[in-house]
């Protein structure tokens, strides 16, 4: 059974950092990639970041050089730390697992605002 289970969602102010955390069970963590979306009220699920299982990353431009995504194969577990963080970051952040087939979390709730 395949599991992904993130973690570390909140409520922070502008300008305020999170690391969110998504541990993965039930398959070989190591082949696939890895990524995290978002999915704001009203509008299409997107792709925030993303590392290959080797280790290459990429990013939507609205977060590059705030946003940083890493993993731990050891862990089964896959980071984003979010920094420099604004209020049009607020949603659900979801993330997936991709390789012979895609998985998802049940996503977790990120909140910015004063």
């Amino acid at each position: 059974q395949v599991q992904l289970v993130e973690s570390g969602g909140g409520l922070v102010q502008p300008g305020g950092s999170l690391r969110l955390s998504c541990k993965a069970s039930g398959i070989s963590f190591s082949s696939y990639a890895m990524g995290w979306y978002r999915q704001a009220p009203g509008k299409q699920r997107e792709l925030v970041a993303a590392i290959t299982s080797g280790g290459r990353t990429n990013y939507a431009d609205s977060v590059k050089g705030r946003f940083t995504i890493s993993r731990d194969n050891a862990k089964n577990t896959v980071y984003l730390q979010m920094n420099s963080l604004k209020p049009e970051d607020t949603a659900i952040y979801y993330c997936n697992a991709n390789w012979v087939a895609s998985y998802w979390g049940q996503g977790t709730q990120v909140t910015v605002s004063s």
